[in-house]
């Protein structure tokens, strides 16, 4: 059953931010986009990277691993270059009273 876990207020996470949150055994990386919040998994499919550390492109709404250089699609969690292969987990974000929220399982 899903489970909606409070992040931040919206005013701590201005556009271009990175917020990290773990839940249990799993790191989830929180970016604010041009004004739109995605949240993935804070891991590169490819070598465990930590996405958190990469650069975050507004533009293209992606994310850079910092380890070998793979693109994430911050809407899908999908490597757009090698050499991940393998979608990173998304969670829908919520945004309630001006708080960020997610839903996680």
């Amino acid at each position: 059953m899903a489970e909606i876990i409070d992040i931040c207020p919206t005013s701590e996470l201005p556009p271009g931010g990175m917020r990290m949150v773990e839940r249990e055994n799993l790191e989830i990386g929180v970016f604010n986009c041009a004004g739109r919040v995605y949240a993935i998994e804070d891991r590169c499919s490819h070598a465990h990277g930590t996405l958190g550390e990469g650069d975050l492109d507004e533009e293209q709404c992606t994310i850079e691993c910092p380890r070998h250089g793979s693109l994430f699609d911050l809407k899908t969690g999908k490597p757009l270059t090698l050499p991940a292969y393998v979608p990173v987990d998304t969670f829908p974000v919520l945004i309630d009273d001006d708080t960020i929220k997610l839903e996680v399982e």
